[in-house]
């Protein structure tokens, strides 16, 4: 048996490995899969949206139906992420994994060759249920495969880059592929990472043993389902209809209700579909905080900071993707700094209240943008601004958020971090479009809607006080950073590693 130390200062266990038993010597090359596999995932999320101007005149569905696209892939993929977590951890990461990329990459398939809309939005559901299953499983390969906590601090930054990265390189992959081939091709891209992962995936992941013990807990996966369904579906009604509408916070409450039901049964289920005990550690209950408000925050920049570019200064779709691209380079070198450098001396506090701070610092300095703006003076400084301070909060906040849990638990875990993000994310949408949409209106009060200098002007006031909105949601960020995390280093035996089965 393993020698165990318990790590009183994370309220986690770290368990040494036994002499003899490493980490997989391909154990980066199953990191390149893992990200070849999670950026397919990410991606999806923004890739689509460019390309939907010319789906919608492609199959012809009218404005109302445009947000379908996106909404059936976070409707599935939200509200399924814990059950295919629990699903991973019961049947094994590795077949979870492999089936959730044949998943994704069909779903793909039939996106990419839809003759009607209802073809379309059946698709992009079918990725969002392959995706519940294929995210949860890629974190959670990760988590055991890197046992060193040195390699697993670069491996979670790497990783972390990838997934706060993802919508701006969707967003460049997306209008590249629109302008210079179809938006079919959209989908049809998904095919080659898939192929890439799955080859990979086959040939170095190791099968982990089905424990025959333990059932699904089938009420908690019903009451989370549902739960989590109601907040997206409701999220995702504030943007096309109102927040006073039945439909809005009809949905929201029920999502509260069932969700605070299924915290209820958790602690009476034998078999807990989240055990309670991953959420209560300090540090790990302050990451998923942290991955919430961050991938809420992120689409103040993403969305509006597209629309910005595109509408008001003339941009194309690649030239706008392009523009990104100084934004995912600070993101990825902060990530890997913070991870590999900046925790282990500093602690997460500093670190991940620093990020967020200089998220809310960029975001405000986009407040100020016009039509006369320059992208070297007054974007660029501003974007990679943002990027370095999300990279600051997202890799070490998935690291944390995985760290020292079972390997029992690894896929939930797992799935907690993207349900977070997920839910974010949806919440981030749904308050910016409101928001924004209610500044053009209070904006257009007495003056001539048909103007186009009004309008153009409108439009920027609604840019603006989606960025004031979201550098809020980072100033929430920075004071929930430095309430929850502990301080210090985490302490961990620089000989043991986190619990592994491989």
């Amino acid at each position: 048996m393993p020698d165990a130390s318990t790590d009183t200062s994370v309220g986690t266990t770290v368990t040494s490995l036994p002499s003899g038993q490493k980490s997989p010597g391909h154990r980066w090359w199953i990191l390149a899969v893992i990200g070849v596999a999670q950026l397919m995932v990410v991606l999806d999320a923004t890739i689509v949206n460019i390309a939907m101007p010319s789906a919608q005149e492609d199959l012809g569905f009218s404005n109302g139906d445009r947000q379908w696209v996106v909404t059936a892939y976070a409707l599935a993929f939200g509200s399924l992420l814990l059950l295919g977590g629990r699903i991973a951890d019961l049947y094994g990461r590795k077949m979870t994994f492999l089936v959730g990329l044949v998943g994704f990459a069909g779903a793909s398939a039939l996106g990419g060759a839809a003759g009607s809309f209802e073809m379309l939005i059946a698709a992009r559901a079918g990725q969002g249920m392959f995706g519940a299953l294929l995210a949860p499983a890629a974190l959670s390969l990760l988590n055991t495969t890197f046992t060193d906590p040195k390699e697993r601090a670069k491996a979670f930054g790497i990783y972390g880059a990838i997934a706060g990265s993802g919508g701006a390189i969707g967003l460049l992959l997306g209008g590249v592929l629109t302008e210079y081939l179809d938006w079919r091709w959209t989908l049809y891209v998904n095919l080659a990472f898939a192929v890439v992962a799955l080859v990979g995936g086959a040939l170095l992941l190791q099968r982990s043993t089905r424990d025959k013990n333990v059932k699904i807990d089938i009420p908690g996966t019903v009451l989370v389902t549902s739960g989590l369904f109601c907040l997206v579906y409701g999220f995702s009604n504030a943007e096309s209809k109102d927040w006073s509408s039945p439909a809005t916070w009809g949905l929201l409450l029920a999502g509260t209700v069932l969700l605070a039901a299924f915290t209820w049964w958790q602690t009476r289920s034998a078999h807990p579909l989240l055990p309670l005990r991953i959420l209560l550690d300090r540090n790990r209950g302050a990451s998923f905080v942290a991955l919430l408000i961050s991938g809420a925050g992120m689409f103040g920049v993403f969305l509006f900071l597209t629309y910005y570019l595109q509408l008001s200064l003339g941009y194309t779709p690649v030239k706008t993707g392009l523009a990104f691209l100084p934004m995912v380079g600070g993101l990825m070198v902060a990530a890997i700094l913070a991870t590999s450098t900046l925790i282990p001396r500093f602690g997460p506090r500093p670190v991940v209240s620093l990020g967020m701070g200089l998220a809310a610092a960029a975001l405000v300095l986009l407040t100020t943008l016009d039509l006369n703006s320059s992208y070297l003076t007054h974007i660029l400084p501003p974007l990679v601004v943002v990027g370095f301070g999300i990279g600051l909060v997202m890799a070490p906040a998935m690291s944390l958020a995985t760290a020292g849990v079972g390997a029992e638990d690894a896929g939930v875990a797992s799935a907690t971090v993207n349900t977070m993000q997920q839910i974010g994310g949806s919440l981030g949408t749904a308050l910016l479009n409101t928001l924004s949409a209610s500044a053009v209106t209070d904006y257009l009060v007495g003056k001539n809607p048909k103007d186009p200098a009004v309008l153009a002007q409108a439009s920027l006031e609604s840019y603006s006080t989606a960025y004031w909105w979201s550098a809020a949601f980072f100033a929430v960020g920075l004071i929930v950073s430095v309430l929850l995390y502990r301080r210090g280093v985490p302490a961990a035996d620089p000989d043991a590693a986190p619990v592994v089965h491989m």
